[in-house]
Protein backbone atom coordinates (compact mmCIF):
# COMPACT_ATOMS: atom_id res chain seq x y z
CA UNK A 1 0.00 0.00 0.00
CA UNK A 2 1.40 3.23 -0.92
CA UNK A 3 2.26 5.35 1.99
CA UNK A 4 3.89 8.97 2.90
CA UNK A 5 6.57 6.96 4.06
CA UNK A 6 6.72 5.12 0.94
CA UNK A 7 6.88 8.46 -0.77
CA UNK A 8 9.71 9.92 1.35
CA UNK A 9 11.65 7.10 0.27
CA UNK A 10 10.90 7.78 -3.28
CA UNK A 11 12.00 11.03 -3.03
CA UNK A 12 15.28 10.56 -1.33
CA UNK A 13 15.98 7.37 -3.67
CA UNK A 14 15.81 9.98 -6.21
CA UNK A 15 18.12 12.89 -4.60
CA UNK A 16 19.87 13.19 -8.38
CA UNK A 17 17.03 15.58 -9.13
CA UNK A 18 15.33 16.53 -5.92
CA UNK A 19 18.17 17.71 -4.01
CA UNK A 20 18.26 20.40 -7.52
CA UNK A 21 14.83 21.43 -7.70
CA UNK A 22 14.62 21.73 -3.78
CA UNK A 23 17.39 24.14 -4.10
CA UNK A 24 16.07 25.79 -7.17
CA UNK A 25 12.60 26.34 -5.16
CA UNK A 26 14.05 27.81 -1.93
CA UNK A 27 16.16 30.19 -4.58
CA UNK A 28 12.88 30.80 -6.65
CA UNK A 29 11.13 32.16 -2.89
CA UNK A 30 14.17 33.83 -1.47
CA UNK A 31 14.57 36.19 -4.73
CA UNK A 32 11.13 36.46 -5.02
CA UNK A 33 10.05 37.61 -1.49
CA UNK A 34 12.95 39.90 -1.39
CA UNK A 35 12.10 41.44 -4.64
CA UNK A 36 8.80 41.95 -3.28
CA UNK A 37 10.19 43.77 -0.16
CA UNK A 38 12.01 46.06 -2.52
CA UNK A 39 9.12 47.38 -4.44
CA UNK A 40 7.01 47.73 -1.85
CA UNK A 41 4.91 50.83 -1.93
CA UNK A 42 7.89 52.06 -4.56
CA UNK A 43 5.25 53.48 -7.01
CA UNK A 44 3.36 55.49 -4.43
CA UNK A 45 6.60 57.03 -2.95
CA UNK A 46 7.78 57.91 -6.66
CA UNK A 47 4.56 60.15 -7.29
CA UNK A 48 4.67 61.66 -4.25
CA UNK A 49 8.20 62.77 -4.22
CA UNK A 50 7.70 63.94 -8.28
CA UNK A 51 4.89 65.57 -7.17
CA UNK A 52 6.61 67.48 -3.93
CA UNK A 53 9.90 67.87 -6.43
CA UNK A 54 7.85 69.86 -9.06
CA UNK A 55 6.12 71.78 -6.77
CA UNK A 56 9.36 73.06 -5.43
CA UNK A 57 10.54 73.93 -8.70
CA UNK A 58 7.13 75.99 -9.44
CA UNK A 59 8.28 78.39 -6.46
CA UNK A 60 12.03 78.46 -7.98
CA UNK A 61 13.02 76.73 -5.21
CA UNK A 62 15.70 74.81 -6.43
CA UNK A 63 17.36 73.89 -3.31
CA UNK A 64 14.29 72.41 -1.80
CA UNK A 65 14.43 70.42 -4.73
CA UNK A 66 17.39 69.14 -4.63
CA UNK A 67 16.98 68.72 -0.73
CA UNK A 68 13.58 66.60 -1.27
CA UNK A 69 15.50 63.95 -3.33
CA UNK A 70 18.58 64.11 -1.39
CA UNK A 71 16.15 62.60 1.67
CA UNK A 72 14.13 60.55 -0.28
CA UNK A 73 15.03 56.94 -0.01
CA UNK A 74 13.39 56.65 -3.76
CA UNK A 75 15.52 55.35 -6.06
CA UNK A 76 14.80 57.55 -8.80
CA UNK A 77 15.18 60.67 -6.51
CA UNK A 78 19.35 60.05 -7.69
CA UNK A 79 18.40 60.28 -11.37
CA UNK A 80 15.94 63.49 -10.31
CA UNK A 81 19.04 64.86 -8.25
CA UNK A 82 21.53 64.30 -11.08
CA UNK A 83 19.15 66.37 -13.34
CA UNK A 84 18.76 68.97 -11.08
CA UNK A 85 22.57 69.66 -10.52
CA UNK A 86 22.78 70.69 -14.28
CA UNK A 87 22.81 74.53 -15.49
CA UNK A 88 22.79 75.82 -18.72
CA UNK A 89 22.21 72.86 -21.23
CA UNK A 90 20.12 71.99 -23.40
CA UNK A 91 16.20 70.64 -22.30
CA UNK A 92 17.73 67.79 -25.10
CA UNK A 93 20.66 67.07 -23.69
CA UNK A 94 19.41 66.85 -20.01
CA UNK A 95 16.76 64.06 -21.22
CA UNK A 96 19.29 61.96 -22.75
CA UNK A 97 21.40 62.47 -19.44
CA UNK A 98 18.28 61.38 -17.18
CA UNK A 99 17.55 59.12 -19.43
CA UNK A 100 21.16 57.46 -18.69
CA UNK A 101 20.98 57.34 -15.34
CA UNK A 102 17.83 56.21 -15.55
CA UNK A 103 18.78 53.11 -16.94
CA UNK A 104 21.36 52.72 -14.51
CA UNK A 105 18.88 52.96 -11.88
CA UNK A 106 16.37 50.46 -13.19
CA UNK A 107 18.92 47.78 -13.64
CA UNK A 108 18.91 47.11 -9.85
CA UNK A 109 15.14 46.69 -10.16
CA UNK A 110 16.30 43.35 -12.37
CA UNK A 111 18.55 41.94 -9.91
CA UNK A 112 18.40 38.44 -9.22
CA UNK A 113 15.34 37.78 -11.11
CA UNK A 114 17.47 35.97 -13.85
CA UNK A 115 17.79 33.22 -11.29
CA UNK A 116 14.06 32.91 -11.19
CA UNK A 117 14.06 32.43 -15.05
CA UNK A 118 16.93 29.90 -14.90
CA UNK A 119 15.22 27.75 -12.21
CA UNK A 120 12.32 27.72 -14.37
CA UNK A 121 13.51 26.40 -17.14
CA UNK A 122 15.91 24.13 -16.38
CA UNK A 123 13.62 22.72 -13.61
CA UNK A 124 12.03 20.46 -16.53
CA UNK A 125 15.33 19.33 -17.60
CA UNK A 126 15.61 18.11 -14.42
CA UNK A 127 13.27 16.30 -13.87
CA UNK A 128 12.83 14.89 -17.12
CA UNK A 129 16.79 13.73 -15.77
CA UNK A 130 14.97 11.56 -12.77
CA UNK A 131 12.35 10.13 -14.71
CA UNK A 132 15.09 8.87 -17.24
CA UNK A 133 17.21 7.56 -14.20
CA UNK A 134 14.11 6.12 -12.79
CA UNK A 135 13.63 4.80 -15.95
CA UNK A 136 16.82 3.26 -15.75
CA UNK A 137 16.40 1.99 -12.36
CA UNK A 138 13.37 0.36 -13.08
CA UNK A 139 15.10 -2.02 -15.82
CA UNK A 140 17.94 -2.57 -13.68
CA UNK A 141 15.42 -3.78 -11.31
CA UNK A 142 14.10 -6.07 -13.97
CA UNK A 143 17.61 -7.54 -15.02
CA UNK A 144 18.40 -8.43 -11.79
CA UNK A 145 15.59 -10.50 -10.62
CA UNK A 146 14.92 -11.61 -13.89
CA UNK A 147 11.63 -11.55 -14.99
CA UNK A 148 9.17 -8.56 -15.85
CA UNK A 149 5.72 -7.45 -13.65
CA UNK A 150 4.43 -4.22 -12.11
CA UNK A 151 5.83 -5.39 -8.97
CA UNK A 152 9.15 -5.26 -10.10
CA UNK A 153 9.47 -1.97 -11.77
CA UNK A 154 7.16 -0.20 -9.57
CA UNK A 155 9.68 1.65 -7.42
CA UNK A 156 11.83 2.73 -10.18
CA UNK A 157 8.21 3.67 -12.46
CA UNK A 158 7.16 5.78 -8.90
CA UNK A 159 10.35 7.27 -8.76
CA UNK A 160 10.31 8.60 -12.44
CA UNK A 161 6.74 10.01 -12.28
CA UNK A 162 7.64 11.73 -8.92
CA UNK A 163 10.77 13.40 -10.85
CA UNK A 164 8.16 14.43 -13.44
CA UNK A 165 6.12 16.04 -11.35
CA UNK A 166 8.39 17.84 -9.41
CA UNK A 167 9.89 19.61 -12.34
CA UNK A 168 7.09 20.37 -13.88
CA UNK A 169 5.69 21.76 -10.39
CA UNK A 170 8.98 23.94 -10.13
CA UNK A 171 9.01 25.41 -13.71
CA UNK A 172 5.58 25.96 -13.13
CA UNK A 173 5.72 28.38 -9.57
CA UNK A 174 8.83 29.88 -11.06
CA UNK A 175 7.90 30.86 -14.53
CA UNK A 176 4.54 32.34 -13.13
CA UNK A 177 6.81 34.24 -10.68
CA UNK A 178 9.24 35.58 -13.14
CA UNK A 179 6.68 36.59 -15.28
CA UNK A 180 4.52 38.69 -12.59
CA UNK A 181 8.46 40.52 -11.58
CA UNK A 182 9.19 41.38 -15.16
CA UNK A 183 5.82 43.20 -14.54
CA UNK A 184 6.44 44.92 -11.41
CA UNK A 185 9.91 46.15 -13.27
CA UNK A 186 8.19 47.13 -16.56
CA UNK A 187 4.89 48.82 -14.25
CA UNK A 188 8.07 50.61 -11.72
CA UNK A 189 10.20 51.68 -14.96
CA UNK A 190 7.58 53.50 -16.55
CA UNK A 191 6.54 55.15 -13.50
CA UNK A 192 9.78 56.29 -13.25
CA UNK A 193 9.88 57.41 -17.16
CA UNK A 194 7.09 59.42 -16.41
CA UNK A 195 8.64 61.21 -13.54
CA UNK A 196 11.07 62.39 -15.26
CA UNK A 197 9.55 63.66 -18.38
CA UNK A 198 7.19 65.63 -15.86
CA UNK A 199 9.88 66.77 -14.01
CA UNK A 200 12.00 68.24 -17.28
CA UNK A 201 8.68 69.98 -18.02
CA UNK A 202 8.95 71.55 -15.00
CA UNK A 203 12.41 72.44 -16.07
CA UNK A 204 11.22 73.77 -19.09
CA UNK A 205 8.35 75.88 -17.85
CA UNK A 206 10.95 77.33 -15.20
CA UNK A 207 12.88 78.51 -17.94
CA UNK A 208 10.48 79.78 -19.99
CA UNK A 209 9.10 82.03 -17.26
CA UNK A 210 12.61 83.49 -15.73
CA UNK A 211 12.61 84.24 -20.14
CA UNK A 212 9.73 85.92 -19.75
CA UNK A 213 10.49 87.70 -16.91
CA UNK A 214 13.91 89.14 -17.99
CA UNK A 215 12.05 90.46 -20.96
CA UNK A 216 8.84 92.21 -19.53
CA UNK A 217 6.37 89.64 -20.92
CA UNK A 218 3.56 88.54 -18.91
CA UNK A 219 4.31 84.78 -17.08
CA UNK A 220 1.74 81.94 -18.22
CA UNK A 221 0.26 80.34 -14.72
CA UNK A 222 0.23 76.86 -13.90
CA UNK A 223 -0.06 74.56 -11.36
CA UNK A 224 0.34 70.85 -10.73
CA UNK A 225 -1.73 68.70 -8.31
CA UNK A 226 0.19 65.28 -7.81
CA UNK A 227 -2.09 62.21 -8.81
Amino acid sequence: MFSAEHLIDLIIMGWLSNVPLAFGSIVTLGVFFERLWRFRGLEARTRSLTGDVIAALQRRDHERARALCEKSDVPIAETLLEGLRWENVDIEDLERILATSRAEVSGDLRRGIWMIGTVGSLAPFVGLFGTVVGIIRAFADMAEHGSGGFAVVANGIAEALIATAAGLGVAIVALSLFNYLQVRVQRVSSIWARACERVLHALLYVETSSDAVERGEEVPGGSYSPA
